[in-house]
């Protein structure tokens, strides 16, 4: 059961106009990274709003509508796994959010940005907050808006590769997404630097 185990802060500060941004899919074995970035109003409030970990899909997705609806701007950005494997997963996950940072208007003073990690934008400064998604409303934002706009795409994925079963693991690493790569291999749009691929199995989509 998801509950709510506190009332978030709506922003760091009110003295300049502050963004908060998230990620989801970082650890995901194929996909894109998604980025968002969102900033709120100050006095900007919902009860359902958290880390979308601790809420369920079907709130996710009422929140989703909401947050585009409140926000003064808000933004998704996404680089996908051919970018990911040359680069990896981190610098990708910095570059999504300074995508999505960049399509804010009007232009943020202050980034929060969810973990310990991030690579500065701009002149722009910063705060990492680790667990910032269950602290700050403006994280908690970007990070809905990150996975839903990110389960939406891999839902898409699925109807090309239904073997993996994206539409209910979300390309995570789950039992039956191990299963279906030990017997089919990997598609086009597994992370090859992940190292997820048998040994024994070969490649069989391209």
């Amino acid at each position: 059961m998801f509950q709510l185990y506190r009332v978030l802060e709506p922003c760091y500060q009110t003295e300049l106009k502050e963004a908060g941004a998230d990620e989801a899919g970082r650890g995901c074995y194929a996909g894109p990274v998604f980025a968002a970035a969102v900033i709120l109003p100050v006095d900007f409030y919902h009860p359902l709003l958290n880390d979308s970990k601790q809420v369920s899909e079907k709130d996710r997705y009422l929140l989703k509508e909401i947050i585009q609806s409140a926000a003064i701007s808000w933004a998704v950005a996404n680089i996908d796994n051919e970018e990911i494997d040359k680069i990896n997963i981190l610098k990708a996950s910095f570059k999504a959010m300074h995508l999505a940072i960049d399509q804010l208007k009007p232009k943020p003073q202050l980034l929060l940005i969810d973990g310990n990690r991030f690579v500065p934008y701009k002149k722009t400064p910063h705060l990492c907050i680790i667990k910032g998604d269950g602290k700050y409303a403006n994280i908690a934002a970007a990070s809905i808006l990150a996975k839903t706009f990110r389960d939406d795409y891999l839902q898409q994925l699925h109807e090309e590769f239904p073997q993996y079963g994206w539409d209910k693991n979300k390309g995570y690493g789950t039992l039956q997404h191990r299963k279906a790569i030990e017997q089919y291999g990997l598609c086009k749009y597994h992370r090859k630097s992940y190292n997820i691929l048998p040994q024994q199995t070969e490649l069989r989509f391209r």
